[in-house]
């Protein structure tokens, strides 16, 4: 079992066309993930053509999402359009329903990001967005959506949530001899989707995770709020790192939201909150894989 991105799973790719988008279109169908085509409403009715996968294998596009949706029978959409046409591929499939939608895109402006949320709300959250600006979901050895490497881990029973794609990719490694039942990364922009609390929530309800690796940042209260929610609500082990111990203040630090202002948002004031609810945070990523290994075994 995995949180939310199955081996049944069907996806689709807004954006299968671009660069981008067929790239890793292409990477994960060699992981084996079940896309079933593609929307750019522009080139709707041809086929993106991959020889060399499968003796070939072409996937239809699609006008919309909902098209996609009708034809397919598709669950989830990972969306690799650009920053500037991003919050119109969002409305589009929140429109159709679609249960996931992982937006893969970075630069999407904050109040773009803020509007396509609202309306999400509006319609009553039918869709869960993970993103912006994150490396998507992969549920190893079931399914991979988005630009997570997927030979790097094999499938276990650690869940991870993370901010960072990177980190994301090293903790994976890390612990790649014991596996993960899904990786969510959530993205590192002042306004997201899918939170901490929310992937806590769900590996807590999900059988087949056994611990939970939890990576954040500097800036923002989400720690905190995570650290509040893990005291309340999850009897699982967690295991937390947070990234920028050693950040200036007042400097954004990678992402739109990793900036400490004043005394909120530090990495030690997240340390010590997460500490006082119970969990072991690491100061760097391979102490962090250190104690999920010790709390493994």
């Amino acid at each position: 079992m995995a949180i939310w991105l199955t081996k049944d799973s069907k996806v689709i790719v807004q954006g299968i066309t671009g660069s981008e988008g067929s790239k890793h279109t292409r990477r994960m169908l060699v992981a084996g993930t079940h896309v079933v085509g593609g929307v750019n409403p522009r080139k709707a009715g041809q086929q993106v053509v991959f020889e060399d996968l499968n003796g070939g294998t072409a996937l239809p596009v699609f006008a919309t999402v909902a098209d996609a949706m009708k034809e397919t029978g598709a669950d989830v959409s990972v969306i690799f359009v650009p920053p500037a046409f991003a919050k119109a591929a969002v409305i589009e499939a929140i429109d159709a329903e679609i249960p996931l939608a992982v937006v893969i895109t970075e630069g999407i402006p904050v109040h773009d990001t803020a509007a396509f949320w609202a309306y999400n709300v509006s319609k009553g959250q039918k869709t869960r967005i993970v993103g912006p600006n994150c490396p998507g979901i992969a549920s190893p050895g079931a399914s991979n959506a988005g630009i997570i490497p997927a030979d790097i881990s094999g499938a276990g029973r650690i869940g991870l949530v993370s901010k960072s794609g990177t980190l994301t990719y090293q903790l994976m490694y890390e612990l790649r001899d014991i596996g993960f039942s899904t990786c969510v990364g959530i993205g590192g922009d002042p306004v997201i989707g899918t939170t901490h609390i929310d992937a806590l929530a769900a590996f807590q309800e999900d059988p087949d995770t056994d611990a939970i690796v939890m990576i954040g940042e500097i800036g923002g209260d989400a720690e905190e709020r995570a650290a509040e929610f893990i005291k309340a609500n999850v009897t699982k082990p967690v295991v937390g790192y947070i990234a920028g111990f050693t950040a200036p203040p007042g400097k954004t630090m990678g992402h739109a939201g990793a900036i400490i202002s004043g005394s909120a948002g530090t990495a030690d004031a997240k340390k010590v909150a997460l500490e006082a609810a119970g969990v072991k945070v690491g100061k760097t990523p391979s102490e962090t894989a250190r104690l999920m290994r010790e709390l493994m075994s």
